[in-house]
């Protein structure tokens, strides 16, 4: 059965209920929906388009412009329907038509985004939604005189969206605070310890305070002492940077970030939660490129959201192997994998490397596989020339020395992005991570795969590290594909505290681009 809808305004004579549905003699069916009033008998404006007009013009609160609502034109006719001021039929409808427009855009600005993903680099595969009809939604909540109620419900139900409403709430109110009415200046030797003077100290602790890294009866010091580096270490860890405790160049970049720059950056994030495709299966795994950090989240069937695991990640070198951002299915692990070098590398890298130092092929347990797939073993100009020409590629067989470790996540892509082990475990203390080619190295390998296999009482932790160390290559396909989220977010909110991470790959620039582009 097809259905289709049909908007009358709300005077029309032959209607008398908010909706109506006509089914005709072929099986489809008409669904007829009044659009509000908003006027009454005396062409004054009902209290629910106050309700709508105060809700468009605090868009704002949720990362998105009034201006985009014909805020201004609205009110000046508000105003002068308010005062009793009588205008004609033909402008009371325009005011109708118009408000009704407006709410109508607002609720899929606010539901959908503004912007097309794809426009600024992430490659998320459409969603399959319900279908949202924003007239008619408005329509209902006005008969039902609960239109507030019902715009303050359409905001997307996804993690995170209300603390961050609620965090800029807060930064909104910073931008008026004294503590940012003067820049931090560099301290003297551009670097400042406790035990050292700084001529900003009184100006320090008060911007601290505000933030909520340092408790509010907190005194200005003399001298940078224990209590400030205390505070500023608060602040380093929630910022990505190094928790040293010292005032360098970068911890001072972050600290002298105004309130409306990260106002701003927390508009991004709203509308990139808007498309990102979290929640949207009851397993899934998301990774947040810029905070480096992969989450394991299982869903119930009452909807509640539940954290299984977080674990440190490596990404992609922000200057030229950046890692994508797109959603994929992962479906098969492979224990003690190969490593079939890329070609870019093999070329860029590898060919190179092996030229300077022939060892270097026996050392990281390399071949050559053909393109009819034989395998050779022996480094000569022959095998070198066939993976240059495209006949040949290299491949490192598995070992404690294999740059994917000793497990690897599949979630095919046409990017040959994954998941996977390193031998190089000590990259992630470091706290800005981007190091990689590309795919995604995870600190915590043989947890993230019991959560996978977690369905398949067969794969035990013991057997899952026996098939890690075997030296012996083992692809399984998943009796459940689970849902792999490869994330852009530089603002995190993490137990009632904000996060703000850098735009590693500037795509907050790209995407606030986008934004002013279409106002």
């Amino acid at each position: 059965m097809l259905f289709y809808c049909i908007f009358l305004p709300a005077n029309h004579a032959a209607l008398a209920q908010s909706k109506t549905a006509v089914d005709l003699a072929n099986g489809q069916s008409i669904t007829i929906v009044t659009l509000p009033n908003w006027l009454n008998d005396s062409g004054k404006p009902v209290n629910q388009a106050l309700d709508a007009l105060e809700t468009l013009t605090n868009a704002s609160h949720q990362g998105l412009d009034p201006t985009d609502y014909h805020t201004a034109a609205l009110w000046g006719q508000f105003i002068r329907l308010a005062d009793g001021e009588k205008l004609t039929p033909l402008e009371q409808q325009a005011f109708n038509e118009q408000l009704t427009s407006s709410l109508e855009k607002y609720l899929n600005d606010l539901r959908n985004g503004r912007v097309d993903p794809h426009e600024v680099h992430q490659k998320f595969k459409p969603r399959p939604q319900p279908v949202f009809n924003a007239r008619a939604y408005i329509a209902e909540a006005f008969q039902q005189n609960r239109v507030r109620e019902a715009l303050r419900e359409a905001q997307p139900q996804v993690p995170m969206y209300d603390a961050l409403v609620n965090a800029m709430a807060q930064y909104r109110l910073l931008a008026q605070h004294p503590a940012w009415s003067t820049p931090l200046p560099m301290p003297q030797g551009k670097k400042l310890e406790p035990g050292q003077p700084y001529t900003a100290l009184e100006t320090l602790t008060s911007r601290l305070i505000a933030l909520g890294d340092l408790p509010i009866e907190t005194q200005a010091p003399h001298e940078y002492d224990k209590t400030l580096e205390t505070g500023v270490r608060a602040f380093q860890l929630r910022h990505g940077l190094e928790t040293d405790g010292i005032i360098g160049p970068a911890t001072l970049r972050q600290l002298n970030v105004s309130p409306e720059q990260r106002y701003e950056q927390m508009t991004l994030t709203l509308e990139r939660l808007r498309w990102t495709p979290l929640q949207s299966h009851r397993r899934m795994v998301v990774v947040n490129v810029p905070e480096f950090v992969l989450r394991a989240y299982e869903t119930d069937q009452q909807g509640n959201i539940d954290l299984k695991l977080r674990m440190k990640v490596i990404v992609g070198r922000a200057l030229d192997t950046s890692t994508p951002v797109f959603d994929e299915d992962m479906r098969f692990i492979e224990f003690s994998p190969y490593w079939n070098v890329p070609p870019s590398i093999a070329r860029g890298e590898t060919i190179p490397r092996l030229k300077r130092d022939p060892a270097y092929f026996n050392r990281q347990g390399f071949e050559f596989v053909k393109s009819d797939g034989s395998v050779s073993s022996q480094l000569s100009e022959t095998n070198l020339q066939a993976v240059l020409s495209g006949q040949a590629r290299i491949r490192q067989r598995p070992g404690p020395l294999n740059a994917l470790g000793d497990i690897k996540f599949i979630f095919p892509n046409n990017t040959n992005i994954f998941l996977h082990h390193t031998p190089a475990p000590q990259l992630f203390e470091r706290s800005r991570r981007d190091f990689s080619h590309g795919c995604i190295r995870v600190e915590g390998p043989v947890a993230l795969a019991q959560f996978v296999l977690e369905n398949d009482p067969a794969w035990t932790r013991e057997r899952i590290e026996q098939a890690m160390q075997a030296g012996k290559s083992q692809t399984i396909r998943l009796n459940e594909p689970i849902p792999v989220v490869l994330a852009y977010g530089t603002v995190i909110i993490r137990e009632g505290k904000v996060y703000f991470y850098d735009d590693l790959y500037g795509h907050d620039a790209s995407l606030s681009k986008a934004l002013k582009k279409k106002r």
